[in-house]
């Protein structure tokens, strides 16, 4: 499955050169790039942080425009023993594109240049016979939906950053979204892909075909590894058939666990919604105005649930939908609203601009904001939810909650109206992942780990996993220059736990 195309071999060599300090090494770097390296103040700050709220000023950063730029850097970083961060967009939650600690790119290990990828942001083919389309990492993720779109096609990942994500950083965290339920993650549509090993070697990763099982699947490892194992430079992506058409229903529920058994009785009744989201109480009662009828019940959650196929399909659909939903109690129901024309597709929005507005109001109301992402088999959601006032009242915090009921993957955020209760959240989200980890379940879904939340990856993995993917880490990063710091625990987090 795995070609190699070696453009550069940068294992450092016994006579590799001395690490240089900053200042010189910004000098070497200049050198090298001349204007797409940047060491003003004002794009260090434009890197130096994502949508997670930490703050870290890296040395310089390469705006790459080849893939060959991208090689050059990474050997560098060998030879000269400094860090490469990888960057998209920088619309992650977990720090995973910042550098570590904020060190200088002379210093081994933590800090470094950013390598900025935004730059390389061509469609380089869409191949309507073969269903596939060949991008760079650059690439807005809604930009290619359009594209592909407009030529009867469908990429269906779709993250709620959507419109400002890049595909690369979607592949790097393997970016999910409500679609998940149907059509799965990022992973699911990366076929091949171009990658900068951390040597600074090239190496062509999987298939352009539907099949392919010769060596190791090296596609799937890369993709989701955080930009740890290698710096994607070219993705090549399955496409669908567009659906003809989609439908999307709102059904209000007297509390959580009416909510979801509903869900649970549509999914095991032989349907299969393209997304189906939950709001619990708290949430509802924040975006309760946006909906066209008043909700009565201080415990009621929102099921919204879409659906897509042929017009003929949607509408058999919809409507078996909405008949559970009515036989399990719906107090409410917003009539479903289906695409194709002006009224549908403005009451479809309509229903989604619901959905959306959750986490900007949370954050708007909130001094402080902490997202979770934990994951839990669906028939555990209303359980999760249900211990949620026994952490609220054990931190003195509050907790709201809403995301993907069709995959069980919760959006808990955790916020305090005072900085000072800061740690007190910090706390609290523990206690939720290891709520959700009894479960059954995983501490992050779509999110990633990168800084944020890498001191709890041991609740989750155990030793022997871990030194062993440790020990791919140091087989493919000897020298540890590819995003140094990110998903493993520092060191002592094990005991800290």
């Amino acid at each position: 499955m795995e070609t190699m195309e070696t453009m550069e071999t940068a294992m450092p060599q016994p006579n590799s050169p001395p690490r240089l300090n900053t200042a010189d090494l910004l000098v070497l770097l200049g050198r090298e790039f001349g204007a797409d390296l940047l060491v003003d103040e004002a794009a260090l700050s434009a890197r130096s942080r994502d949508e997670s709220g930490l703050v870290r000023v890296p040395a310089a950063v390469l705006l790459a425009k080849s893939e060959a730029q991208v090689a050059r850097l990474v050997s560098l970083a060998n030879a000269h023993h400094f860090a490469v961060i990888p960057r998209g967009a920088g619309t992650g939650l977990a720090g995973g594109c910042l550098p570590d600690l904020g060190k200088g790119p002379g210093d081994k290990g933590p800090g470094g240049v950013v390598l900025d990828l935004t730059a390389m942001n061509r469609i380089l083919d869409i191949d309507t016979k073969s269903l596939t389309a060949t991008v760079q990492p650059g690439v807005i993720t809604g930009d290619l939906r359009a594209a592909a779109r407009a030529v009867g096609l469908f990429y269906p990942p779709d993250p709620a950053s959507l419109a400002t994500s890049t595909i690369g950083g979607n592949a790097a965290t393997n970016a999910g979204g409500p679609a998940c339920v149907k059509y799965g993650t990022t992973r699911d549509y990366v076929l091949g892909l171009r990658v900068v090993l951390p040597t600074g070697e090239v190496i062509r990763a999987g298939v352009n075909t539907r099949k392919g099982v010769v060596g190791y699947d090296l596609t799937r490892l890369l993709v989701g590894s955080e930009g740890t194992l290698g710096v994607i430079t070219e993705l090549t992506l399955k496409l669908l058939p567009h659906p003809q058409a989609e439908a999307c229903l709102a059904a209000v529920f007297a509390d959580l666990n009416a909510a979801m058994r509903a869900i649970i009785a549509v999914m095991t009744r032989g349907h299969l919604p393209s997304a189906m989201e939950f709001l619990d109480a708290r949430c509802l009662r924040l975006v309760g105005d946006l909906l066209p009828f008043a909700v009565a019940g201080q415990d009621s959650a929102l099921v919204l649930m879409e659906t897509d196929g042929d017009p003929d399909q949607v509408g058999r659909e919809v409507a078996g939908i909405e008949a559970i939903c009515r036989e399990l109690g719906a107090t409410n129901i917003l009539p479903a609203a289906i695409s194709g024309s002006k009224e549908g597709d403005e009451a479809r929005e309509a229903v989604w601009k619901v959905r959306r507005s959750v986490s900007t109001r949370i954050h708007e109301s909130c001094a402080v904001y902490v997202p979770e992402d934990i994951v839990v088999p669906i028939g555990k959601i209303a359980d999760m939810v249900a211990a949620l006032p026994g952490v609220e009242a054990c931190h003195g915090i509050t907790i709201f909650a809403f995301g993907h009921a069709g995959d069980g993957n919760i959006h808990l955020n955790l916020t305090a109206q005072d900085e000072a209760l800061r740690a007190f959240v910090e706390a609290a989200a523990v206690d939720c992942v290891r709520l959700a980890l009894g479960l059954g379940g995983t501490i992050s879904g779509e999110h990633g780990i990168g800084l944020v939340k890498r001191g709890l990856v041991p609740l989750e993995i155990k030793p022997v996993s871990l030194r062993v993917q440790r020990g791919i880490k140091s087989l493919l990063d000897p020298n540890n220059v590819l995003n140094p710091g990110k998903i493993f625990p520092p060191d002592g987090a094990e005991e800290s736990l």
